[in-house]
This record gives C-alpha cells, sequence and structure tokens, in this order.
C-alpha cells in the first residue's frame, strides 16, 4: 500500500485546478437537464415530470454507480483513470445532444453519468492522499468548488442556452467541456497516484460505523431536500413567476455566485473552524430559506429568500466531503465513494418527491415544504454526528 504522499507546492496547486476544472465540467453536465428543462420538454413532447424522471434516473445511476466503482477502479492510476473519466464524459454528451427521442436519451443519459460517479469522489480521495494533513480540508474543498462555478456559470448558461439555442446544443457545449478537463487533468495529475485500494474490509469499517453513516446520510438528505426544489427551479422560474429566459438565467446566476462566495468563505476557514461545525451551520441557513419560501411573492423577493440557501448550498457538500476526510483519511475513497453516491441518490428522492408534489400536492408552490422535511432531517442527524465525534475524539476513539 503506498503512503500518502505530499508534492511541490507549485505541481500540487496545478494538479488542483485540473481537479477543479473537471468537477467544473462534470456539474454543468449533470444540471443541464434542470437548467434546460423547458426546452428539453418541449422539444421531446414530454411533461415536467417525465423531465423530472430524467433527472432522477441519471441520479441513481450516479448514486449507485459510485460505490460500486471505486471498488472496481480502485488500483487504477488516477491520472488515468480520470482522463478517461472526462473522455467518456464528453462521449456521452455529444450522444445525447444526438439522441432523436426520449427513448433514445435516458439509457444514454444514464449510461453517461457514470462518469461522475467516478470522477468526484476519486478526485477528492487523490487530492486527500497527495495532501498534508493540515491542508486536506482546503485541498479537497478547493477541487469541489468546481461545482460551484459550474453553478455561477454553467447553470445560467444552460439555462439561457435551452430557451434560445436547444437543449442539444447545451449538450454538445458540456461535450467539448469534457474534452478540454480530460486533456487538462492528463497533463496535470502526476503518474502514480493510487490511494489504498478498497478491501471488503474496509467496507465494512465504513459500513459498520453509526459516525462514519450517519455523515454520508446527511448528505442524502440535505441534497434531497435541495433537489426537491432544485429540479424544477426552471419551469417553476417561468410558470410560478412568468420569468423570461433572461430572468431565468440570472436567477442561477444570483444563486449560483452566492454559492461561490459561501464556497470560497468555507475554503478558507474549514481548516479552522471545523468541518462540522460548518456543515451543521449552512444546513441550519437552508433550513431557513425553506422555512420562509411562502414571503416569496415576486422575482425579487424570491432572491431575498433564496440568499441564506444559496451562501451555504455547495458550502454544505464541499464540508461534507472535508468532514469524511478528516474522520478517517486511510478510509477517504470509500467514504467519498458513499459521500457522492448520497448526493446523487438525494437528487433522485428530491426530484421524484417534488415530481409527486407537482401531480398530487397543489404543485409548484408546495415544493419547500418536502424539501424544508428531508433538510431538518439531515440538520438532526449533523448535529448528532458533531456531538458523536467530539465524544469519540475525547476518548481517542477512532471512527471507523
Amino acid at each position: 500500500m503506498e503512503a500518502e504522499r505530499s508534492l511541490p507546492r507549485q505541481h500540487l496547486r496545478s494538479t488542483q485546478w485540473a481537479l477543479l476544472l473537471g468537477n467544473f465540467v462534470i456539474g454543468c453536465g449533470v444540471m443541464v437537464v434542470g437548467g434546460t428543462l423547458n426546452d428539453l420538454t418541449r422539444s421531446l413532447n414530454i411533461s415536467v415530470t417525465e423531465g423530472g424522471h430524467l433527472i432522477a434516473i441519471a441520479a441513481v445511476m450516479m448514486g449507485v454507480g459510485a460505490p460500486v466503482l471505486a471498488t472496481i477502479v480502485s488500483g487504477i492510476d488516477r491520472r488515468k483513470l480520470l482522463t478517461l473519466a472526462m473522455l467518456w464524459y464528453a462521449l456521452g454528451h455529444a450522444l445525447c445532444a444526438l439522441a432523436p427521442s426520449y427513448e433514445w436519451l435516458w439509457p444514454v443519459r444514464a449510461l453517461t453519468v457514470l462518469s461522475a460517479a467516478v470522477f468526484t469522489p476519486q478526485a477528492a480521495a487523490a487530492m486527500g492522499f497527495m495532501s498534508t494533513p493540515a491542508h486536506r480540508g482546503r485541498a479537497i474543498t478547493f477541487v469541489f468548488m468546481g461545482w460551484s462555478v459550474a453553478s455561477v456559470a454553467g447553470m445560467p448558461m444552460a439555462a439561457w442556452v435551452g430557451e434560445r439555442l436547444g437543449w442539444r446544443v447545451a449538450m454538445g457545449l458540456v461535450a467539448v467541456g469534457g474534452l478540454v478537463a480530460a486533456a487538462m487533468v492528463h497533463r496535470s495529475m502526476p503518474k502514480g497516484i493510487r490511494p489504498p485500494a478498497l478491501s471488503l474490509r474496509a467496507w465494512r469499517k465504513v459500513l459498520q460505523s453509526p459516525l462514519l453513516m450517519a455523515v454520508v446520510l446527511v448528505t442524502a438528505f440535505q441534497s434531497a431536500g435541495q433537489f426537491t426544489v432544485l429540479a424544477y427551479a426552471a419551469p417553476y422560474f417561468k410558470n410560478g413567476f412568468g420569468a423570461n429566459p433572461e430572468q431565468i438565467s440570472l436567477m442561477f446566476a444570483y444563486f449560483g455566485g452566492l454559492a461561490l462566495a459561501g464556497n470560497l468563505v468555507l475554503n478558507r476557514v474549514v481548516d479552522s473552524f471545523g468541518a462540522a461545525r460548518a456543515v451543521t451551520i449552512t444546513l441550519s441557513l437552508m433550513a431557513l430559506s425553506l422555512l420562509i419560501w411562502p414571503l416569496a411573492t415576486t422575482l425579487p423577493l424570491l432572491a431575498l429568500v433564496f440568499l441564506p440557501w444559496a451562501i451555504s448550498g455547495f458550502a454544505t457538500n464541499s464540508g461534507q466531503q472535508a468532514r469524511l476526510g478528516g474522520l478517517s483519511p486511510r478510509l477517504a475513497p470509500a467514504l467519498m465513494a458513499l459521500n457522492t453516491s448520497g448526493i446523487y441518490l438525494g437528487h433522485a428522492v428530491g426530484a421524484s418527491g417534488g415530481g409527486w408534489v407537482l401531480d398530487h400536492a397543489g404543485g409548484y408552490g408546495n415544493l419547500h415544504w418536502l424539501g424544508l422535511m428531508w433538510m431538518l432531517v439531515a440538520w438532526g442527524l449533523s448535529h448528532w454526528a458533531q456531538r458523536e465525534q467530539v465524544r469519540r475524539d475525547a476518548r481517542g476513539v477512532a471512527p471507523g
């Protein structure tokens, strides 16, 4: 088993930027369906709920694929693995852009997003493996910041391109981004990075630890809470507030800009402040937004209501990765895979639950209540895990 290694600072920094770019493209691809949902449903002649199912199917594939693929690819050099993952992502989105119907699109999309199930957790595990313990949290949250940048630039761009040029063009742009990211990762990632292989013993340690599994479930529940609303944000803005394409894009850009700012703040303080404390606070802020959601009767008021959620949404996901990486660095590949699984299964639960609300429980105006329920469950688990971690640290007991 290879020991942890610390790269020269300049080399480590270039690798961080390449992996951030990869996560940016991954984030754009994952969110492209939500951003283009209005045009996609028109073009393929499907309902908004069926469009939500497309999000849920992809999320299930990523959620189930992350831990399974983590075991399969554990022995592969990370430079080769992450480069191939981005190439697969590029090819898949190119094929999605050419899909003639919904029946063709959903299976191609399902296979394409398996790349996301590999790239995001393995990039985080590799970065934690290459970093010193004192800077591990910051290194992991930095590469995950690509998702925040995707929410700033990718999601609004997808929404605008979807409304003005069509969802196929948006898919094609993700394919081009995947090729660029593959080249950058291959150029910057050092050879020979192989975090500890995932044995059955390692998986058993993770799955039998109440603390580690509670933290993973925090990710799943908060993800479900967010995507109950976010999966349907584009049609919600259009049908609930009469927003035009530019206003829809602006709302996504506003949300994403605040999400990036929140992630930047977290990246600077996570190692000193503590990832567990940071996550519990961000969950509280998201719950606050969902609680006061009925006050949003216009787009400007919605922007105000969105604010606590926006600055916390992606910071929570970054904080969760840093939290798990700090709890048990040796089990990081398994933990990052399960955490990614939690994110995407949460997407599936949120999109499916939101679709049910749209069809059976009063439409867009009630989505936030289901989202709030999931968020409060996540907060309770996070608070318990934070206290349990403090007790274990005081006794000197390892979580895994």
